[in-house]
């Protein structure tokens, strides 16, 4: 994405609207409740997930999925048949490997956040933000290039110092007209081990994050709390510690 408006107390829009949930899920979109990853498919789990590439139009509701270049399914997972032709998808994608039958999820208002709310958070919807300076560091010491992809973060940037980022919990960062707050750092899990591109377990990046930082995390969440567009070549700012 070029720019996109953010708003208080929220994700990028349509971030981790949906989730595809276990058949051993219980899940009630009138009553959501925050869930482990654990109870949906997932790339830490199911590194298969990695061969798909999917596109989700927000005006029409229409999620394609392809692999290979080739498209496997277009549907319109905001519409009851949609979903069931999603679910199916990833029944038969997976097949044995996870709990069936799948089925789409989604509640007005919720976030299928990875995270529960932080002890020092007013919301638990966060965005994602990672250092370049930081991943080049645990490039250097992996000896081997690591695609920025395998940590699926909403906004990257650059001109910081590496792991600077950690410095920043409990201040205010400014991008363009937005304000965030930087709340924890992003504890890494197994997911990152899967190649985005192969879709082959190749890296084991928390392993190595261990071994030469002491620690396991890469990036920072952050929740917003003046609202406003961002966009590429904007300018990051540490505003004020609060």
């Amino acid at each position: 994405m070029d720019r996109v408006v953010l708003m208080p107390g929220e994700c990028l829009p349509h971030d981790r609207r949906f989730a595809i949930a276990l058949g051993s899920t219980r899940f009630d979109p009138e009553h959501p409740e925050w869930l482990p990853k654990t109870h949906f498919i997932m790339l830490m789990r199911d590194e298969t997930l990695a061969q798909l590439r999917t596109l989700f139009d927000a005006g029409s509701g229409v999620l394609a999925i392809a692999e290979n270049d080739r498209v496997l399914l277009r549907a319109q997972i905001t519409a009851a048949t949609g979903c069931e032709l999603v679910a199916e998808f990833f029944t038969n994608f997976l097949g044995d490997a996870t709990i069936g039958p799948l089925r789409v999820v989604e509640a007005p208002g919720h976030a299928f956040a990875d995270a529960r709310r932080k002890p020092n958070a007013t919301t638990d919807k966060y965005i994602s933000l990672i250092n370049r300076a930081s991943l080049a560091a645990l490039e250097a010491v992996i000896g081997v290039p690591v695609d920025p992809l395998r940590f699926r973060a909403n906004i990257y940037f650059d001109g910081a110092s590496p792991w600077s980022e950690h410095d920043w919990i409990g201040s205010e960062i400014a991008i363009g007209a937005a304000r965030l707050r930087v709340i924890s750092p992003i504890t890494r899990c197994a997911a990152t081990q899967v190649n985005p591109a192969t879709a082959e377990r190749d890296l084991d990046i928390v392993a190595s994050l261990g071994r030469s930082f002491d620690h396991t995390n890469l990036g920072v969440y952050a929740e917003v709390v003046a609202g406003g567009e961002i966009a590429v070549g904007d300018a990051l700012l540490r505003a004020s510690r609060t």
